[in-house]
């Protein structure tokens, strides 16, 4: 019997290594160049929450956990070394990382999560004459809908907001960047020397004309609508496309020559898109990881501001992605550990997930009544508000610390659901079935009692996706593959296996359709209260006296 063709390219064919950069931490894969993973490297990031919304990393730790993970591989695999033809970074993204012309950060990096930048989005992206309910000045955002198919959030959590906080709160540091980056690019930067950014990462400045697929170019006007540099931004270049070569320091960095092509960096959405296969029209994916997100491509540019949802150029030549965001999924679960069922006197312990989990799994479905919104960090789909917050509620004498740990993993699929029916009614999908079957991936897709939650919740059939906390790195290692030539677009549904599929419990269907309609209740009759408690956060540089 002649080796299966994934072996062959295992035992001789080229390598690659893709790199996931979450929030939480970082992942080297060695790979094939058609993505199957063949060892895997991580070290753990610190996020520094300052007041006022503040979210920091420092760029610098970036580029060491990926030295470090690249030598540990190739200490572990030394005869792979030589095979190794491309690398490619998967990423966090919607941040800003002020860099110097070598890559040099002059700032920690203000990640996805800052918000110190809300005050300045809200006056850059208003206007005397608004739209109802938006907040948006009407021609402002006419303009950008028209153009760029999305709009900057007025809660500052992207390029926009965070550029007019540097700019305003961090003059020097402004000053003293050469580039303007956001995640991915800036680690293409550290790489390659080459500022350069691929199209599916380059929007989220909301300064390129995206009615034209193909087009690469910055736009002056949109620039100037969000307060943006050209001259800080860097170049345009499609996707998948090889930069350049490692630097002489990077290879040094490394331990790799500096034969090694890069790849332009991706986010981690687009990542995440090819690491689950669901690159087809209308096949969605479900991520949750730190937050969560729930996409597919389409054909076509669309926006649907209230719903906080637009369709994006992405990395699958001539189609959109799906753009959406839940700000805080398993970080609510890492938050309930942490803070409430930890010994915060001792370090938090390697089996802690594991035990929240079987803990959960002794209340039933539906947590005896309990419903947990997991906002913590405010939302983004589908409503853009950073001042909600999370809540256990209908809480009795009788509740336990099981209810209370389920009730955490079912909120977050409970919202997942308010995200999934926003998507369907955005591709018209509202039909019996809805976009069908979806293929979870990401740290969340791992639990069994997460992929029967979210099958029974979202009531459709979960696909889970082998491997599925690798996705990201199997992204970017597919993605590196496109690049050299070593694997089609078409190809890559074939090449991710799915592990099992979770089919919805119509036992659950009542309990769980009574939680979701009361989540969504506590949200209409709360979300002036949250309004009024949490602010948005005004400097003392900016506050009116």
């Amino acid at each position: 019997m002649p080796p299966h063709p994934e072996q062959v390219d295992a035992d001789s064919g080229p390598l690659v290594l893709g790199v996931d950069l979450g929030t939480g931490g970082l992942r080297t894969a060695l790979a094939t160049a058609r993505g199957a993973i063949l060892a895997v490297a991580r070290r753990d990031l610190t996020t520094r929450l300052l007041p006022g919304g503040g979210a920091e990393q420092d760029p610098d730790d970036w580029w060491r956990a990926t030295a470090e993970t690249v030598r540990e591989l190739i200490k572990a695999h030394p005869e792979a070394a030589g095979r190794i033809k491309a690398l490619c970074f998967s990423t966090q993204w919607g941040g800003t990382v002020p860099a110097a012309e070598d890559g040099t950060p002059v700032h920690p990096a203000l990640i996805w999560m800052d918000a110190r930048g809300a005050r300045y989005a809200q006056a850059a992206t208003g206007a005397a004459v608004t739209v109802p309910g938006t907040g948006y000045g009407a021609r402002k955002l006419r303009t950008w809908l028209v153009k760029t198919g999305g709009v900057p959030t007025r809660s500052g959590k992207d390029p926009v907001g965070q550029t007019l906080w540097l700019r305003r709160e961090r003059p020097e540091a402004f000053q003293a960047a050469r580039y303007l980056l956001d995640v991915p690019e800036y680690l293409t930067l550290r790489a390659s020397g080459r500022a350069a950014a691929a199209r599916d990462t380059a929007v989220l400045r909301w300064a390129t004309d995206t009615r034209d697929p193909a087009t690469l170019a910055w736009d002056g006007q949109l620039a100037r609508m969000g307060g943006l540099d050209t001259a800080k931004l860097p170049e345009q270049v499609p996707a998948a496309t090889v930069v350049g070569t490692l630097t002489a320091q990077a290879a040094e960095d490394l331990g790799l020559p500096t034969s090694v092509q890069v790849v332009a960096g991706t986010g981690d959405t687009t990542a995440a898109a090819l690491g689950a296969g669901a690159v087809r029209d209308y096949q969605p994916h479900l991520y949750v990881g730190t937050s969560a997100w729930l996409s597919c491509h389409v054909p076509s540019k669309k926006t649907d501001v209230r719903r906080n949802i637009a369709s994006l150029p992405a990395a699958v030549p001539g189609r959109y992605w799906v753009a959406t965001v839940q700000d805080v999924a398993g970080r609510a679960v890492d938050w309930l550990i942490e803070n409430v069922l930890d010994d915060p006197d001792h370090p938090r312990s390697p089996e802690a997930l594991d035990r929240l989990t079987r803990l959960a799994a002794t209340a039933p479905a539906g947590a005896n009544g309990v419903v947990f919104a997991p906002w913590l960090n405010g939302e983004r789909t589908p409503v853009d508000d950073p001042s909600l917050r999370g809540a256990w509620f209908n809480l009795s004498l009788s509740t336990s610390r099981a209810d209370l740990a389920r009730a955490v993993f079912e909120g977050i699929a409970l919202n997942t659901k308010w995200m999934l029916d926003a998507v369907e009614h955005f591709t018209g999908h509202t039909g019996p079935g809805g976009l069908g079957p979806i293929r979870f991936i990401g740290g969340g897709a791992s639990s069994t009692l997460w992929c029967q939650a979210m099958a029974d919740i979202l009531d459709r059939p979960i696909d889970q996706v082998a491997e599925p906390q690798l996705a990201n790195v199997r992204g970017a290692a597919l993605l590196a593959g496109v690049a050299l030539g070593e694997v089609t677009w078409d190809q890559i549904p074939g090449l991710v296996e799915i592990a099992a599929r979770y089919e919805p419990n119509p036992a659950h269907r009542e309990r769980y359709d009574e939680a979701y309609a009361a989540l969504l209740a506590h949200h209409k009759a709360h979300r002036k209260l949250y309004a009024r408690l949490n602010p948005p956060f005004e400097s003392p540089a900016t506050r009116a006296d």
